[in-house]
Parts: structure tokens; C-alpha cells; sequence
């Protein structure tokens, strides 16, 4: 069994149905004997260039254990998964668990952005 890194750019349009999409994809790995050591969705985020006359993409990442065989299944399926417009894979040496960069950055501006909002509500008294 090998470690992988996926991340999958999901068509904008069906961002409302990305808990299906993952819930799919992660039944899929597992009916595999495969396991999933991070799962995380960035949501939509805008991208460098357009792809398909598409300014935006919901994004997926995930890292997981599996074997060659049904890594080819799942790339093979990815290729032809039309709500898919990109991915990424990556082989890596080792299970990464821990938040990615991306996920601690998202939540380090959601939580000073609350502590700004806090402290505009603050009235100082004199």
C-alpha cells in the first residue's frame, strides 16, 4: 500500500453536491481496502487561469493508503468524472494527519476577522 495526495478541482456548479462527491469518492477508497488519512474541503476558491471558460473551482484534498491497482481504478475515474475539470496526485513517503497549510491559514483569518469584529463592538468609556 502506497500514500497519496489527491486534490480535486470540482466544477463550481456542482458545489452544492460536494458532500456527495466525497462521500462517493471516499465509499470507493474504502470498498478498496484503502484508508483516508486527511480529508479536507477548501471550498471554492478563484484560480490563476481560466479552465474551460471557468474563473472559479471548489477544491478537495485528501490523503490516503492504497494500493497501485485501485489507485489507476481511481484515477481512471477521476479522468472521466465530467464535474471534475483537474486533480492532482502525488505520491508521498509517508500518512499526513495534521491540517494543511491552506485549512490553518483559512481558519486564522476566520478567527481575526471575529476578534476585529469583537473589538470594533468594544465602547470605551472615559
Amino acid at each position: 500500500m502506497r500514500h497519496y495526495e489527491i486534490i480535486l478541482m470540482v466544477h463550481p456548479d456542482k458545489s452544492d453536491k460536494i458532500s456527495h462527491i466525497i462521500e462517493f469518492y471516499s465509499n470507493m477508497i474504502k470498498s478498496k481496502k484503502g484508508v483516508i488519512h486527511r480529508l479536507e474541503d477548501w471550498g471554492q476558491r478563484s484560480l490563476s487561469y481560466t479552465i474551460n471558460k471557468l474563473k472559479k473551482a471548489h477544491y478537495v484534498l485528501m490523503n490516503i493508503e492504497i494500493s497501485i491497482q485501485y489507485m489507476q481504478d481511481l484515477e481512471n475515474d477521476f479522468k472521466f468524472n465530467i464535474n471534475i475539470i483537474r486533480y492532482l496526485i502525488l505520491l508521498c513517503n509517508e500518512a499526513f494527519k495534521e491540517k494543511s497549510p491552506m485549512l490553518q491559514t483559512q481558519e486564522y483569518i476566520k478567527k481575526e476577522s471575529i476578534s476585529i469584529k469583537n473589538n470594533q463592538n468594544q465602547v470605551i468609556i472615559k
